[in-house]
């Protein structure tokens, strides 16, 4: 068997493109499918996967982790979101050739089971650039919760931090406050609530949102400094005792090395579209593992990378939770064909061969590429800020 083409699909998906990669093999209606979305930087990585993706054409798909070296090794710089992420939709598609050639869901292919099912995240919002707080707001997220909860979710993440100075008032810090303390009314003691720190504070006001926060009890603290910031994360973890999640910008076991020796990471983040697809995110989850770390791997991106990351639940031993986007775009279920059912806030073993999800070409060409941005924050005086 022999890789005969690589190629990409861009559906637009309002905040992100989703880049869906396919890997087709001279074996009749044999392919795979992957995902590679990068948000605001889709045709960097789309271009990346023609260049990386040349390196293994006329290759067998099933040699996964020689093709993996040969995209990882081969080109003179290693490493960065674009070139992992071409990387990752590339391996995720290997994968699902070889489950489907077995004959077998991905999950088998891939060990067996860990576990019985997998269990999700459901997203409230709440973040912005403002701290505006007041009756309606505290509303507004309670029925989110509400909704969640009805859903069946028992574990929730929401943005309760808002855009800060590096050093900043009371207000801000009352606000989270404020919005924290609505969502554990609305949820009660027995849903777990996330905070994501987006990375957008600095490590004092991180310190100081954190004993805000703690008398709500987090499930956990993600991203509470950029992911550079090894220093500034360190410091934090000093002063705070709520665990800390991170690594969604974190691509290799290189990256995560330092964080695991130093015992900052409580739980780790890596994203199966950036940190090398599913051979890469295995690599990490091997090593996290031996630091006792669990995994809640980030994904907030298409439909073909929520199905690799239920699929990497299922055999994953030291994983913990997964996030999942449930209702970002009211379509999502007519572009995707065989996404299994959420059922109580889980989702169990899928039965179809491969990945188990295709893509309907004729509704994703309802939705074509649309050129994105980043958001971009101020401070107050006009000073760049992190969102």
């Amino acid at each position: 068997m022999k890789i005969t083409k690589i190629s990409t699909m861009i559906i637009n998906a309002k905040m992100r493109n989703w880049v869906i990669v396919r890997v087709d093999t001279d074996v009749a209606g044999l392919y795979g499918l992957g995902e590679a979305t990068v948000e605001f930087q889709t045709l960097a990585v789309v271009g990346a996967v023609e260049n990386v993706g040349a390196l293994i054409i006329g290759r067998d798909p099933l040699d996964i982790e020689r093709n993996w070296q040969i995209m990882y090794r081969h080109p003179f710089f290693k490493g960065g979101v674009i070139s992992m992420s071409a990387l990752s939709g590339i391996d995720q598609a290997l994968w699902d050739i070889t489950a489907k050639d077995l004959g077998v869901p991905l999950w088998r292919a891939l060990g067996g089971l860990a576990r019985d099912r997998v269990r999700l995240y459901d997203h409230l919002g709440g973040g912005n650039s403002e701290a505006v707080y007041n009756s309606e707001t505290a509303t507004s997220f309670a029925e989110k919760m509400h909704e969640s909860i009805d859903l069946g979710f028992t574990a929730v993440k929401i943005l309760a931090v808002p855009q800060s100075a590096p050093l900043d008032g009371a207000d801000k810090l009352k606000h989270t406050d404020l919005l924290m303390k609505a969502a554990r009314e609305a949820a009660g003691d027995q849903i777990d609530i996330m905070i994501d720190f987006h990375g957008r504070t600095s490590a004092a006001m991180a310190i100081a949102f954190a004993k805000v926060l703690e008398p709500y009890h987090p499930y956990f603290l993600e991203e509470v400094v950029q992911p550079e910031q090894f220093e500034a994360m360190k410091r934090v973890k000093e002063k705070v005792s709520i665990p800390l999640a991170a690594g969604e910008r974190l691509y290799t076991t290189q990256d995560y090395l330092p964080f695991l020796q130093a015992g900052i990471l409580d739980v780790a983040q890596p994203d199966v579209c950036h940190a090398g697809g599913i051979t890469g995110l295995r690599k990490i989850a091997a090593l996290c593992d031996t630091f006792g770390v669990v995994m809640a791997p980030h994904n907030p991106l298409g439909p073909i990378a929520t199905m690799v990351n239920v699929h990497l639940g299922l055999v994953t031993p030291n994983f913990l939770i997964q996030e999942v986007m449930r209702a970002d775009v009211p379509w999502r279920a007519d572009v995707v064909e065989g996404a299994p059912e959420i059922k109580d806030g889980h989702i169990y073993p899928p039965t179809g061969i491969g990945i188990g999800a295709s893509i309907n070409g004729t509704a994703a060409k309802q939705h074509p590429y649309i050129a994105d941005a980043p958001t971009q924050w101020f401070n107050s005086d006009g000073s760049v800020a992190d969102w």
